[in-house]
């Protein structure tokens, strides 16, 4: 399974971003060999729609979940109509691995 962490950075060690559709990386995590392909988010400039747009990022890279911080109301809107599992509650405490790792742990 593909999982989307909203980053502050391009790697596993980088902090998990608390905002989801105005982070500055997405990592795409497989979950069963942990590599991970690094994508800098399109929408973080954006004036407005930065989280659908975010959705469709990830979306189009195979993620079925995402963990970030908080998800706005639009982006969530659209990750549920294209059946991403959204885990809010992660915090920039926390390294992409740690976070992959506890998702993993608790599924």
């Amino acid at each position: 399974m593909k999982i989307a962490v909203a980053a502050t950075g391009g790697s596993m060690s980088a902090r998990v971003s608390e905002k989801f559709g105005r982070c500055q990386y997405f990592l795409i995590v497989d979950s069963e060999t942990m590599k991970f392909e690094p994508l800098s988010n399109s929408g973080i400039n954006m004036a407005g729609g930065a989280g659908p747009a975010a959705a469709r990022q990830i979306s189009d890279r195979g993620a079925k979940v995402v963990l970030t911080g908080a998800v706005g109301p639009n982006a969530m809107s659209a990750l549920t109509s294209m059946g991403i599992k959204v885990e809010n509650g992660y915090s920039e405490n926390q390294t992409v691995r740690e976070a992959v790792e506890k998702y993993l742990k608790t599924t």
